[in-house]
Order: structure tokens, then sequence, then C-alpha cells
């Protein structure tokens, strides 16, 4: 099986890695050279564009930063669909929402492409030792042909519904409540160290209450040391909360405390944390106390 890697950022270029260590036959791109050239070194072919990867390939991965970049890079006049083979696979595996995927399940279909939107759960470690969680929205039976290939990637898939969008649904509750589960551990933080609670104690005890996010074992860290080295961007979790506000509209479905977090990551991205990660979140509350 040929298979292609569109977008090699902070999880896609790992999540490449892992195929190659499996011996995958792959082809590469990325718009920047270096991640390109990385994985090249490791035995990918590279492509000297996006156009070219895909040409000929059976199965065509993509992980790109959003719906927008998405749609002009496949769906676009001499988008990548139109290179692609009938009959080959195109597996999405960005963050978008889920109106958009069934669009470009839609719009793979009418060129004869199969398709399936396979979000995942995970940040930069999950994905370097392949331990990521993969939500698939689509048929069972074209699962089924690609689920060895997603495990050399990740440690679980997860078929959320045969309907092409369910993927994406689920991610987006899963980042919904991620993303409210750091805002409240940063607010307990800040009220607890306002009442004279040690910081390190805080974050020593809270992470490990049945009430805390697990999750928040790992962030808390990065809190300790006032050093935000980027899993997930949180200019990444700003774009997926407003994703989450546009499906909650298109479902006439109440968000209120999604779209107050919505707000303080883009204040946050505003000020100039987006490229950190997501657990900044707790800088920018501490400077707006």
């Amino acid at each position: 099986m040929k298979v292609s890697f569109i977008g090699l950022g902070i999880m896609g270029r790992r999540m490449a890695a892992n195929l190659l260590n499996q011996q995958v036959d792959l082809t590469v791109y990325n718009r920047s050279a270096a991640p390109q050239e990385d994985l090249v070194a490791r035995g990918a072919r590279g492509a000297a564009t996006a156009a070219e990867a895909v040409r000929g390939a059976d199965l065509v991965f993509s992980m790109l930063s959003t719906p927008e970049v998405v749609e002009a890079l496949f769906m676009g006049s001499e988008g990548l669909l139109d290179s692609m083979t009938p009959g080959a696979t195109w597996v999405d595996c960005s963050t978008v929402n889920p109106s958009f995927s069934r669009r470009a399940g839609m719009a793979a279909a009418a060129r004869g492409i199969r398709f399936l939107d396979a979000p995942v759960a995970g940040t930069k470690p999950h994905a370097e030792n392949a331990q990521l969680t993969f939500f698939v929205g689509g048929p069972a039976a074209l699962l089924g042909e690609l689920d060895f290939l997603l495990r050399y990637m990740g440690a679980k898939v997860l078929h959320i519904g045969e309907a092409v969008g369910q993927g994406a649904a689920f991610k987006m509750l899963v980042n919904v409540m991620l993303a409210q589960s750091m805002v409240i551990f940063s607010e307990a933080v800040l009220l607890g160290e306002k009442m004279g609670l040690s910081k390190d104690f805080l974050l020593d005890a809270l992470p490990g209450l049945v009430v805390a996010a697990p999750f928040t074992k790992f962030k808390a860290e990065m809190v300790r040391s006032g050093q935000y080295e980027v899993q997930f961007p949180l200019e990444w979790m700003h774009k997926d909360l407003h994703l989450a506000a546009i499906t909650a509209y298109e479902h006439q479905q109440p968000l209120y405390l999604a779209n107050l977090a919505k707000e303080l990551f883009a204040e946050a991205t505003r000020q100039g944390m987006g490229r950190l990660d997501f657990a900044a979140i707790h800088q920018h509350l501490a400077h707006t106390a």
C-alpha cells in the first residue's frame, strides 16, 4: 500500500515517523521544508508539491491546522482530491467541525474517493510514542481495512459511528471539556494561593483528587515552572472552541461556559500566548487577576 502524509506539524511529523518505524511505504509533504527533510532522512520519499505527494497513493493522511487549510488544499480549484486516484482513500486527522467533515466526505465521494474523519486525542508525547487515540467516523468496513495503520500511530481506535463527521463530533466534545477543565484548575490554584495555601501544595494535591481532570497532573508541572513548551498550542485550542461555537449555533444548543472559555483563550492569543501550550491560560488568568 502506497501511503502519503500531508501536514508535518507537531503531531503529523511524529505520526508519520511512526508509520516509517513500521516500514510503511510513505511519501510526505509539508509546506515548510525542515520536517519533511527529517522524515526523508529516515526513509520517506519527499514530494516537491502536495499534488505530487498524493498522485498514485492508495491512502492519504492529512493532519492540518484548520478547516480552511484543509478545504484550500483538498477541495479548492485544482485541489488534491482532483490529483488522487479514484478508489483511493483520504483519512483526515485534522480537528475540524463535524459539518465540515461531512462536506469533505461529500467532496471526496463526488470524485470516487473514500473518506474517513479520524481526529486524534493526545499531545506531542502521545504522538511521539504512538499512544494517540483515534476517533473515527465513517463505514466500519473501511476502518477495518485501515485499522492496522492507525494502530501504528495510536494505542486506541474508537469507531464513533458509521456516519462521516461522528469522529469530529466526539473530538469536539473532548476538547470543549479539556479547555474548560484547564480554566477550572487554574482558577482553583489561583484562588488557593490568595487564601494563603502554597502553590506547590496546590499543584501536588489538586490533580490527585477525584474532582480533577487526570491531565492536570502533567499540566501542573508547566504551571509550577512557568515554562509552557508547546504540546497542544493555545491558539489551536481557541480555534477548536470557535468551531464548537459554530456547531452549537448549527444545532441551536447554548454553550454558556464553553463560549466564556473561548473568549479567555482568544484574549490569551491576542496577548501573544498562542504558540505556547494551552496550559498557559493559567499564566493569562494570573496576570488578569
